[in-house]
């Protein structure tokens, strides 16, 4: 089996387009001698006769006539295969799993940075997961997922890479009827949502909501706490309970729900109160009305990523969660 280099498959091709060793030469930017040679070497290799030497060019013979359309093949392939590893290697072509916590994906940063990588790289394959931080971190070791976008995480987090990226304060979520949803301007939110479009009732009761005065954590002392359940969020709950543990009291704990979206349902039908980051207040369900608290637990939100030598879409999606950061 002949073992040819690609290069003398260059050398053959000029030829042949050209028909003449000189002008070939000239192309390659080689002398007519060398290429000469080169083209007899691939000659002796196939063991067949490419051209006839005629006084005035090169002409192909029928064997080199069949073995252009295949050299031509080999080399397309060949130069393909290299554009495409430069391209992964610069994370515009690819494959890239993305994995993030319900309250994490809540957050305007989170599609804030996947819809600028996508217009980034379009090329790239792009998967998206949501899942609970410790099967996050598990897919992370494991290799299924590249980057994932989660809440402080707990626990050992050896080979893993976390950075926080923000830090958002809790906001109290009660039922529209509870007496705290009517402390301060929590009932004009609540009408302000029912007569405005959904968009801008969020906005409003953002607005409204950061002016309003905040409820003390005491206040919730002896209120049904509905909580995202632990061990999809531990860190998220971890969080609420220390910061009723520092203002004094252990929460009574209702009910622990497997989603964010279940909690605030379950406060919305009147089971009880929550603790939820900020960035749910875009959450306009019918029912609730957002109160901040003092002192407010923190939410952060965290960027983790195997540690080690980072590179193709890896590594282009981490520079566009350090630019919206920056931003």
């Amino acid at each position: 089996m002949a073992n040819v280099d690609v290069r003398l498959l260059r050398y053959f091709i000029a030829v042949a387009e050209t028909g003449h060793m000189t002008r070939a030469a000239e192309r390659l930017g080689i002398g007519q001698p060398p290429l000469s040679q080169q083209i007899r070497v691939l000659e002796t290799q196939l063991g067949v006769t490419l051209f006839e030497r005629l006084p005035r060019g090169m002409a192909l013979t029928d064997a080199g006539q069949a073995f252009l359309a295949d050299a031509y093949e080999v080399v397309r392939k060949l130069d393909q295969a290299v554009d495409d590893v430069r391209r992964v290697a610069a994370g515009v072509k690819g494959r890239l799993s993305v994995g993030f916590t319900s309250s994490a994906a809540l957050h305007p940063f989170v599609p804030t940075v996947i819809r600028a990588f996508r217009s980034d790289a379009p090329s790239v394959s792009l998967m998206l997961d949501e899942s609970s931080t410790g099967e996050l971190l598990d897919g992370l070791r494991d290799g299924h997922i590249d980057v994932a976008f989660i809440r402080q995480p707990q626990g050992n987090t050896g080979e893993i890479a976390v950075v926080q990226v923000l830090e958002e304060p809790m906001v109290l979520a009660v039922p529209s009827a509870h007496p705290l949803a009517r402390t301060g301007r929590g009932a004009k939110v609540t009408k302000a949502a029912k007569a405005a479009k959904a968009a801008k009732a969020a906005k409003a009761a953002q607005a409204a909501n950061a002016h309003e005065a905040a409820v003390p954590m005491t206040a919730i002392a002896s209120e049904k706490l509905i909580l995202y359940r632990r061990r999809a969020g531990q860190g998220l709950y971890d969080a609420i309970i220390a910061a009723c543990h520092s203002a004094g009291f252990s929460p009574a704990i209702e009910q622990e729900a497997p989603r964010l979206l279940t909690t605030l349902s379950l406060v919305a039908a009147g089971l009880g109160v929550s603790v939820v980051p900020a960035s749910l207040m875009r959450m306009q369900i019918e029912g609730i009305v957002y109160r901040p608290l003092a002192p407010p637990p923190r939410a952060p939100l965290c960027c983790a990523y195997r540690d080690g030598v980072l590179a193709g879409p890896t590594a282009r999606l981490l520079e566009h969660v350090r630019a919206v950061a920056g931003a």
